[in-house]
């Protein structure tokens, strides 16, 4: 860029010739006159602490206050509403804990009798806790809150394992309105007449009065046997098998699924047999055990009638 003065005092014409690096050099002057003045201006309202400059830094300094103090404020409600549901949920927590300890047959641990906590009393005086105080408590309450649910699924475990076990323990009896009448262990044969022993217990009741299955299980024998007649066993796993002999009728097949209760016969007097009845054993690895311990267990065996 070129400029021409003109004037009457000077003899000719001049030309002035403006490059680009005289323009950046004027501009980064300007900016550094502006830099020095203002910060001349800064030093100058600090040293002298001219009322204008203070007031502005005493609102800047409760701004920031306020600020700050509102944050502090909000996590301390944050933090007291978070202790406020791990109280909560503790207490949830610790009242579902009995009623499944109950159910599931866990004594849970509790205070030894007798033991009773020091007299205490005294006034009212509330005292505000602290933000790391507010930190610890949540932390401890966060802690207990798991260890209670470690020990609901414990329970919860438990319960389902006393569950299942109850499902596969023969305690139903197998036949309903009947009269027990040989027991289990020894007797005289009714046929020969001599002293023999006996691995079950009868049922006497009518032909044809249906036979349930004593617990759930997987039938692996439906056929006929010399002795017993038509027979059926349930294997109720972990070496657990109910059986169920003289049978008129078998309404199951072997490896098909029973439950508890489910009609699988009929009383009858097939094999060695001297009339009508039902023959129930239960046996564990093979070894002949005592129906009646199983079908104490449940409900109808009290009521039923003895010969």
């Amino acid at each position: 860029m070129q400029i021409i003065i003109v004037s009457r005092h000077l003899s000719s014409a001049r030309t002035i010739t403006i490059m680009p690096r005289h323009v950046i050099g004027a501009v980064a002057v300007f900016f550094a006159l502006v830099f020095l003045v203002s910060a001349l201006f800064s030093m100058m309202s600090l040293h002298f602490r001219l009322p204008i400059v203070d007031s502005i830094l005493v609102s800047i300094q409760q701004q920031e206050t306020r600020q700050t103090r509102d944050y502090i404020t909000n996590n301390l409600n944050l933090m007291a509403t978070r202790l406020g549901e791990l109280q909560g949920r503790l207490l949830q927590l610790d009242t579902l804990g009995n009623r499944v300890s109950d159910l599931a047959g866990i004594k849970r641990k509790l205070p030894a009798e007798g033991e009773a906590k020091p007299g205490q009393g005294g006034p009212f005086l509330p005292a505000p806790m602290s933000a790391s105080e507010l930190q610890q408590e949540i932390e401890r309450l966060a802690s207990a809150v798991e260890q209670r649910a470690e020990e609901l699924a414990f329970m919860e475990f438990h319960l389902l394992e006393k569950r299942i076990e109850e499902r596969l323990m023969p305690t139903t009896l197998p036949v309903r309105n009947a009269v027990i009448g040989s027991g289990f262990g020894y007797r005289n044969d009714p046929f020969a007449g001599l002293r023999s022993r006996h691995d079950g217990l009868d049922f006497s009741a009518p032909s044809g009065t249906p036979v349930v299955a004593a617990a759930d299980g997987v039938v692996v024998t439906a056929a006929y046997h010399p002795e017993f007649g038509n027979m059926i066993d349930v294997d109720h796993g972990d070496g657990l098998l109910s059986r169920y002999a003289h049978l008129s009728k078998m309404d199951v097949a072997e490896s098909q699924i029973v439950r508890r209760g489910e009609r699988i016969g009929a009383v009858g007097s097939t094999g060695r047999s001297s009339g009508p009845h039902l023959h129930f054993e239960v046996r564990m690895l093979g070894v002949p055990q005592n129906p009646v311990t199983f079908l104490k267990r449940g409900d109808g065996h009290a009521a039923l009638p003895r010969r």
